[in-house]
Parts: structure tokens; sequence; C-alpha cells
């Protein structure tokens, strides 16, 4: 199988690493993965700012530079939501409105892609560890992956995933939101850390780097010593790949 990745801008900057890890998972079970060097941000920012035409400019770009019948795989739920649901509002009764349907079906977030697409199977070689979960907002009502990251976490033999409490809430980062309202944003996450301190576990474990930048960062402030790590950092650790 032959298939496209897109990075995500955070990715790019932030979370190399994982764009690696990510990667390789991919190779593992067989996947030909090819990167497009010339590849840029989905558009989400802008959009959910409400600059549409200017969205529109990068969404555009972007279908074109993915032109083909490859799957196109995203590690974010946030920018998977973007590319397959967005997308085809952005371009709603216009020329491109059909461009965007068939660009959409070929978006996958990584999660339910390696879950539900190649159907893998793991053998954890990690130490016994407790982990709780966060989801993203895009990822839990957009892209709707949230089901295929745990159920990879749990097939996992030495991982105990234990719940929060308010798994659903927002950990106020939001993108723009988290710039325009700083205080607000700060009370969101800060909740949202308590809920984690509670459970009692060794790490945060999300599948959304603008997330775990938000409550690592956070976390480090009130000096709170649990780890946070990227599911696909954490997968390709507990399988040696």
């Amino acid at each position: 199988m032959r298939a496209f990745f897109f990075s995500t801008c955070i990715g790019a900057t932030a979370f190399a690493d994982t764009c690696v890890n990510s990667i390789k998972l991919l190779q593992r079970e067989g996947v030909e993965v090819v990167f497009k060097k010339d590849q840029t941000c989905c558009g989400q920012p802008s959009y959910n700012s409400g600059y549409y035409e200017e969205s529109k400019k990068v969404a555009l770009y972007t279908m074109n530079l993915f032109e083909g019948n490859e799957p196109i795989i995203v590690p974010s739920g946030s920018c998977a939501g973007m590319m397959r649901m967005d997308y085809q509002e952005l371009f709603k009764n216009t020329p491109y409105e059909k461009q965007a349907k068939d660009f959409s079906k070929r978006v996958f977030e990584l999660s339910e892609f390696l879950e539900k697409e190649l159907k893998v199977s793991y053998e954890d070689k990690g130490s016994p560890i407790k982990v709780t979960w966060h989801s993203n907002c895009h990822a839990l009502r957009v892209t709707k992956c949230i089901d295929s990251a745990k159920s990879l976490l749990r097939s996992l033999k030495n991982v105990e995933l234990i719940e929060l409490e308010r798994e659903e809430d927002c950990c106020g980062f939001g993108g723009t939101f988290s710039i325009k309202e700083p205080e607000i944003s700060y009370a969101m996450v800060s909740q949202k850390i308590q809920d984690i301190q509670s459970r009692n576990v060794e790490c945060l474990l999300s599948a959304d780097s603008g997330c775990l930048l938000n409550i690592s960062g956070a976390m480090k402030k009130q000096g709170i010593p649990i780890k946070t790590m990227h599911l696909y950092d954490f997968l390709a650790h507990r399988i040696g790949v």
C-alpha cells in the first residue's frame, strides 16, 4: 500500500519526532509512505477565525498537492477533521465541490487507519504503566476517532488506561482561543490538570500536539511532574519500532 503523510504545522515545527514515529508505525505494516516536501497548513487556524476566503486558498493548495487516489494519513484529529469535513463546507456550491468531496474520502486520522484499515496487532514490550487519556475536541466531535486510539492503547497488555472523569471537557487550547482569551484558557486547563492529578497516573496521553503543548506547559508552570506523551510516540516506544 502507498499513502501520503500530512505532518501538520505543529508536527513540522514542534513534534518532528512524533511525525517520524508515525511514519515508522505505518512502515511497520508495509505501507510505502510519501512525504510531500511542499506541504503546509491545512487552513484550520484561519478557518476557525472566520477568514473563509483565505482558508479556501490554503485548502485548494493542499487538495492539489495531494492529488491522486492514495489515502492521506494525518497524526491529528483536528487537522484530519478540517480536511475531511470542513473542506467540503468551504467548497459547497463552488466549482471545487466534487474535488473536495473526493479528497475528503481519502483523509484518515492515523489511529483509525491503523486500527480499522490496517488492523494492526501489537506486542507490548514495555513495563507496566498507568496512563490516562485526553480527547481533543475535534477528534472527539468531528473526526470521531477516539475509539480507535483507545482501542490501540487497550491492546497493549502492560498498559492500564484510567479514564478521566471529565474527559470530554476542552483543555482550553482551541488554537487562537488560547491567544485571544488567555485567562479563560488557563482556567480551563487548570481544571483539566486537576482531573489528571486525581487519576494517580504516570503519564497523560493524547493524539493532539496543541493540547499536549497547552497541558504540559501549564503543568510545568504549576510544578506538576506528570509526564505527557503523544500517542504515536508512546506506541512506537511500547512496540519498539
